[in-house]
């Protein structure tokens, strides 16, 4: 007689009321306390800023502002888009080492939404993007950066930047989903990072640019974030700048958000 194993069932989702929302919260507080137990994974938002600022306020303030503190007031803000937009790349990798390990198969036995893992990875990952404006708006304070708006536009600053990062960190997850390795999540993820970010008016103006650079730095939706910032930490143009980045922002997760969510169900 030839015996046959039993199939487990998949497991059923439960039915209830904000089932995803409060599945995503749980996984979201599972993925911050294993961030906050190992602190390291906090240094790419809070050394490598620094690091950032230091050198190019030191190396290149005197010859494209004249000074250093008025190269600081331009910069800080800009360096904050970036910063967060790089937190955002550990989502990705993060998501992509737990698939690997076999983390997510154990969340497939469980009775939550497929989409739940990925939701409450990228909320849990908000602690990154809140450390690294934190930190960035203390370092700079002591460098002498100072706040030229007011403290409602400052908070609306760093709640912008945030957002803009939360957003554009589905595109990171959607990486994490399609490639096979932690290692080529990072190397993507650098290699479209870096024009994004050094392709806008972050370390010189825009004016100063050859033609065909600055037609990138007007399109680029990273350069309407980092005016955004400006305008509203040290004053400029608001309004334009602040609509064009809540669009890019909606943008992101229309489009790479239902995409990520496929991927995962399809290597699932």
């Amino acid at each position: 007689m030839t015996l046959t194993a039993e199939r487990t069932p998949p497991a059923q989702v439960e039915h209830r009321p904000f089932g995803l929302a409060r599945h995503s919260l749980a996984l979201a507080r599972r993925s911050l306390i294993k961030t906050m137990r190992t602190p390291e994974q906090l240094l790419d938002v809070t050394i490598q800023p620094v690091i950032f600022v230091v050198v190019f306020v030191y190396l290149l303030g005197g010859a494209v502002a004249g000074s250093t503190h008025e190269y600081l007031q331009l910069l800080l803000p800009a360096i904050m888009v970036q910063t967060t937009l790089l937190g955002g790349m550990a989502t990705g990798v993060n998501l992509n080492t737990d698939i690997d390990k076999g983390v997510f198969d154990r969340f497939r036995s469980l009775p939550i939404g497929r989409s739940a893992p990925l939701i409450g990875s990228v909320l849990g990952d908000l602690i990154r993007y809140v450390v690294a404006v934190a930190s960035l708006m203390l370092f700079g304070s002591l460098l002498g950066f100072r706040v030229e708006t007011d403290l409602v536009s400052a908070l609306a600053a760093g709640l912008l930047v945030i957002l803009f990062a939360f957003c554009a960190s589905w595109a990171f997850v959607l990486v994490g989903m399609l490639v096979r390795t932690p290692g080529a999540v990072q190397g993507i993820a650098f290699v479209v990072l870096f024009p994004l970010t050094f392709g806008t008016s972050m370390i010189a103006p825009a004016e100063t640019l050859p033609s065909w650079l600055r037609s990138w730095v007007e399109i680029n939706p990273v350069t309407h974030a980092m005016d955004a910032s400006r305008g509203l930490l040290i004053g400029g143009p608001v309004a334009g700048p602040v609509l064009w980045t809540l669009l890019w922002s909606a943008l992101f997760v229309v489009v790479f958000a239902p995409l990520a969510v496929r991927a995962y169900r399809r290597r699932a």
